[in-house]
């Protein structure tokens, strides 16, 4: 005798849940910061970019401008990356982006921002392991979000002015273009 069983549609959503979880980071909390830069590598937070001999423009905008180093290989705390920008929104230096690839590389970045920024231990929220990994420090007038695709080994960092950032959504237009 064939017995059946019957449709438990709470199982399947705790399944659907677990696959979600583990593919993708719950919000991450912030570390308070210490030691909050005002800035990134010795430019504060509003600077004016396009005076800058050591920066050159990569993508000009009419509200928002990316710039990159002239230097050939960017570096992150002494580590090679794949690509770092600084962006301004309205001609004030508003944000950095960085991108990197690498297991050894995450860890030696990791390490770093822990040093300079805050350790990451046992804070509730933050992803320390799995596929996706989320940190986030947050201080006075910075905020590092620190997020690594383990699968991709592809890490993506955003350093931002907590009041000039917010700014990039005024200049986002209805079609995402």
């Amino acid at each position: 005798m064939i017995r059946r069983q019957r449709y438990q549609p709470g199982r399947h959503l705790a399944l659907l849940g677990l696959l979600f979880c583990i593919n993708y980071p719950l919000p991450a909390h912030a570390v308070p910061m210490v030691n909050d830069p005002n800035g990134f590598q010795n430019l504060t937070w509003g600077a004016t970019l396009a005076t800058r001999p050591d920066l050159q423009i990569a993508k000009a905008g009419p509200h928002v401008s990316e710039y990159q180093s002239r230097d050939t290989q960017p570096l992150f705390a002494g580590v090679p990356v794949e690509s770092l920008h600084f962006l301004s929104v309205d001609e004030q230096f508003a944000r950095v982006t960085i991108r990197y690839q690498g297991d050894d590389r995450h860890k030696q970045i990791l390490t770093h921002l822990e040093r300079q920024f805050g350790s990451l231990e046992r804070v509730p929220g933050q992803m320390m392991r799995g596929l996706n990994q989320q940190y986030v420090w947050r201080g006075t007038d910075t905020e590092i979000s620190l997020t690594y695709h383990a699968n991709t080994e592809r890490g993506f960092i955003f350093i931002d002015s907590r009041t000039l950032a917010p700014r990039f959504n005024d200049h986002i237009t209805d079609s995402a273009e």
